[in-house]
């Protein structure tokens, strides 16, 4: 995933446009002498099985597809891309692919990485600045139950058929001051607003994190669950929303999530809070929350307000 932005910009996944809806007013999460941060646009590559179509591409090509484009060039500050798995050739994904996308070689660019997380924190490092899949599922119960644990053997439960495939993918967002995109004629989608990082333990915890980070980011905004219009949350494994179903039952996201439109590492985070843009707009809605858990017990959430018609 990469960020990138005017004083504040970022990459992200795209999303159909939608009619403009009358957005319902409620208390606004605006500050006094702070800076507006928003959403202008989004893009992702399509997200395919690992070791099919983009088998010879490497990271910072699947980058630079997301960066040709997206945003005039000349109005880029700096580049934050988010990577998981790096290869040693590869490794400076942010520059390479700002420089083979043909950006000045004068604005910066470097990569961050946090597991599934990795496109959430190139968002929040950036405000703090300034679709195709393929694949095949098994069809039926009798299938599924027929194949082996992909973990913990033989008594796991998360297999081919309940898990997110080995995907690869990009995606961008570009994020920058509120001020700087109506000066140059941009409707911007949302505002990033709130967000927190939580750390819990490896073992027992891993698929908990949504959980945990929600509390403490609608504590942090002056928020609750009911003032949610849009859950967005990652779920690499059908485990994760059985093991939040409780807290997450009477709110999820129905029609999409990682497992239809699958997980590629460092893209993900953008994609969540793109598609909570894009609901908020279709559904009229005003907040927004994405939240996702990552390896090495971590998780993050984040708060988004529709921007005003």
């Amino acid at each position: 995933m990469t960020t990138i932005f005017h004083k504040t910009s970022e990459l992200f996944l795209p999303v159909a446009s939608c009619p403009a809806i009358q957005t319902e007013t409620r208390k606004t999460l605006a500050k006094p002498n702070i800076r507006n941060v928003v959403v202008v646009d989004g893009v992702r590559t399509p997200f395919l099985l690992s070791g099919t179509l983009y088998k010879d591409l490497t990271p910072h090509d699947l980058a630079r597809a997301t960066l040709t484009g997206c945003v005039p060039k000349e109005v880029v500050d700096y580049i934050i891309f988010g990577t998981v798995i790096q290869e040693v050739k590869t490794s400076y994904v942010a520059r390479d692919a700002a420089l083979g996308a043909a950006f000045c070689d004068k604005t910066p660019a470097h990569t961050v990485t946090m597991a599934c997380i990795s496109a959430n924190q190139a968002m929040t490092t950036g405000k703090d600045t300034v679709t195709k899949h393929n694949g095949i599922r098994p069809s039926s119960l009798e299938q599924m139950a027929k194949l082996k644990p992909a973990f913990i053997k033989p008594y796991g439960t998360a297999t081919a058929a309940n898990s997110s495939f080995l995907t690869d993918g990009a995606s961008a967002m570009l994020i920058m001051a509120e001020e700087k995109a109506l000066a140059m004629g941009y409707k911007p989608k949302e505002c990033l607003k709130d967000f927190m990082y939580v750390s819990h333990d490896l073992k027992d915890q891993l698929l908990l994190r949504p959980t945990y980070a929600t509390p403490k980011v609608l504590e942090k905004a002056g928020l609750t669950m009911s003032d949610i219009d849009a859950f967005e949350f990652h779920e690499a494994f059908s485990g994760k929303i059985l093991a939040n179903f409780k807290f997450a039952q009477n709110y999820m996201d129905r029609k999409s999530g990682s497992l239809s439109l699958e997980h590629p590492f460092g893209a993900t985070g953008c994609r969540l809070v793109v598609a909570a843009a894009n609901r908020l707009r279709k559904e009229g809605g005003q907040y927004g929350l994405a939240a996702a858990c990552a390896a090495g017990g971590q998780g993050h959430g984040m708060i988004v307000e529709a921007y005003p018609k």
